[in-house]
């Protein structure tokens, strides 16, 4: 077990106290595969024997439709995404990441608040006021970043054939071409991330490199962190050749339970 930290004064009604189930987040910018590996490290655990709960980005059923059509309508200002964002990640944080840690599980984020850390003062949000607004997030157990460069995304981008508005940063007016905004923007927003990796002290993956290679990497840093945990005898090896300890079984919330609701279906 480990005591929830907050980066402000937390929530007014829950207490910093002992939670079995670990939080785990995996950052970084537009287009290193945070998708796919986020895919590969639930398979890994849950074969593993660990009960996972999965959460992302926007991903919020009170507040998630309304982020995606106000980012169409391209109406609103900096500041009024980031408080969309905020309630966003409030509703999920209460519904779905509280009572998993509570249950024991092992909650997987696909991006957390360093997202809007990085992206908000991008686009000229005061740091402190940022930092401020998501207070009342919960620290991460863990925090594996993407590392990647500008040259690397402009290619997988050129790739795919198209460049997001916001991804490109359109709506800070940086160019009209969208190559040369999204350059430009994504410079500024690794720059952030590589600040905050210093920060915060966020374990680094090589993004470049191929997607099992990452794997690897990333089963390696989770490995090692459970072992410093108790939670798992890792033996210095990213295959499956050693044997392993027993692990805990995956916890089973009691039925009608917000936990048992949390958890991704299929």
């Amino acid at each position: 077990m480990s005591q929830l930290e907050f980066f402000g004064r937390g929530l007014p009604y829950l207490k910093s106290v002992d939670y079995p189930g670990v939080l785990i987040t995996i950052e970084g910018t537009d287009g290193v595969g945070r998708t796919t590996q986020m895919l590969l490290l639930r398979e890994w655990l849950e074969v593993q024997g660990f009960g996972v709960v999965e959460t992302g980005w926007t991903r919020s059923p009170l507040i998630g439709r309304t982020i995606t059509e106000a980012k169409a309508g391209r109406t609103l200002n900096r500041f009024t995404y980031s408080l969309l964002y905020a309630a966003d990640f409030a509703d999920r944080l209460e519904k779905e990441i509280i009572p998993a840690l509570r249950s024991g599980f092992v909650v997987l984020a696909d991006r957390y608040v360093f997202t809007a850390f990085g992206r908000d003062v991008v686009r000229g949000c005061d740091r402190q006021w940022v930092r401020d607004l998501f207070g009342f997030a919960p620290k991460p157990h863990l925090v594996i970043y993407l590392k990647t460069d500008v040259a690397t995304l402009i290619r997988r981008g050129i790739a795919r054939g198209t460049v997001d508005f916001f991804e490109a940063g359109m709506d800070l007016a940086l160019g009209d071409d969208p190559y040369d905004s999204f350059k430009q923007y994504q410079t500024l927003l690794i720059r952030e991330y590589n600040n905050m990796s210093q920060e915060f002290g966020f374990q680094s993956i090589n993004a470049r490199m191929k997607p099992e290679r990452i794997h690897d990497r990333l089963r390696m840093i989770v490995s090692e962190f459970f072992a410093r945990r108790k939670l798992l005898n890792w033996q210095g090896k990213s295959d499956d050749r050693a044997e392993p300890a027993p692990l805990p079984r995956r916890p089973v919330p009691e039925p009608n339970s917000v936990a048992s609701q949390a958890v991704p279906q299929g």
